[in-house]
């Protein structure tokens, strides 16, 4: 597995930046690759990518969300294999970190090779700052989820 981590920082509150990353059905607005994401119930959403001109599906489960402090989670099905954390620290009141952690397993030749190269850490490095760009243009969130999930269910 390679693990890729990138950090941004953004002109929002923490509520504003996480209320927006609970938004999972509009990530096809700045992920690259991602043509949808369907929010299955709290804790599952189903992915449909396209990168590199190879389409895949997958499922992911959350494992543990706090508001305002992180969201976890782990794909559940599919050749996708991938977990991670992302986390919103407070800088102040109109300023936040938003630290994204992913552990990533590539299948395949060609995705083995593009990670080796580095294609993965420009994705996710572009992602979110396009994700920066997109709250920071809308000006607030476009909606909000602020269940708690724990691992234990």
């Amino acid at each position: 597995m390679s693990t890729v981590k990138e950090a941004v920082e953004v002109e929002v509150p923490v509520s504003t930046a996480y209320n927006q990353w609970t938004q999972f059905e509009q990530f096809p607005q700045f992920m690259e690759g991602v043509e949808e994401v369907r929010q299955l119930d709290e804790r599952h959403n189903h992915w449909t990518t396209k990168i590199g001109g190879k389409k895949r599906e997958f499922d992911t489960e959350i494992v543990d969300q706090l508001p305002d402090e992180r969201i976890t989670w782990r794909t559940t099905t599919g050749d996708t294999r991938q977990k991670g954390t992302v986390r919103f620290q407070s800088l102040d009141d109109t300023h936040t970190r938003v630290e994204l952690v992913m552990d990533i397993e590539p299948s395949g030749a060609a995705e083995k090779a593009g990670d080796m190269l580095g294609m993965i850490d420009r994705r996710v490095k572009g992602d979110m700052q396009r994700f920066k760009e997109y709250i920071e243009s809308r000006g607030g969130e476009s909606g909000a989820w602020r269940g708690r999930i724990t691992p234990e269910g």
